[in-house]
């Protein structure tokens, strides 16, 4: 029997959307991380910063960009001792920089994911994954990446066909 963790990293506050900056009480990649915990019964883990991004747009963007140019790995919250008991993780995030938010990258770097397969899946505003698939297959070494889903942040709430397909499909 297999065990599911769907790992994610999303953001509250200032987010684009549909062109404008909009406050959000719950991130676009929490809307879709709570919709495959639907569809697959499995465990949500939420890389939750010890020190969260600002909730202002422009002051966030300038610290995730601080924290890509410094390949700074900050920390998150209640990390799980292991994930020996998953084979299988679904790792959702923005897009940041092109590529992952660094609190993933911590994640990643963190856990040995050796004979798991990872689905990655991405919300973004037009950039899909940029480099975040090779990244993640580089920095997993031993893992099976699956092709991952991207996700239009905008219609996060309205994406639940697609993303149930892309689910079934792997």
């Amino acid at each position: 029997m297999t065990k599911t963790l769907i790992a994610y990293f999303s953001r509250t506050g200032e987010n684009f959307v549909q062109g404008t900056i909009k406050g959000l009480e719950v991130g676009n990649t929490e809307i879709v991380a709570r919709k495959i915990q639907e569809f697959t019964g499995g465990d949500l883990f939420k890389i939750d910063p010890v020190v969260p991004y600002d909730d202002d747009y422009d002051i966030c963007s300038n610290q995730a960009r601080q924290d890509f140019q410094n390949q700074a790995r900050p920390e998150f919250k209640n990390p799980p001792a292991t994930l020996k008991e998953y084979d299988t993780i679904y790792l959702l995030f923005p897009n940041y920089w092109n590529t992952m938010p660094m609190h993933v990258w911590t994640f990643l770097e963190r856990y040995d994911f050796s004979n798991k397969t990872i689905k990655p899946l991405v919300t973004h505003m037009g950039s899909r994954f940029g480099t975040a698939e090779i990244d993640i297959a580089n920095v997993c070494k031993g893992a099976r990446v699956l092709k991952g889903l991207a996700v239009l942040g905008d219609l996060a709430n309205d994406s639940d066909a697609k993303i149930k397909s892309w689910v079934e499909l792997n």
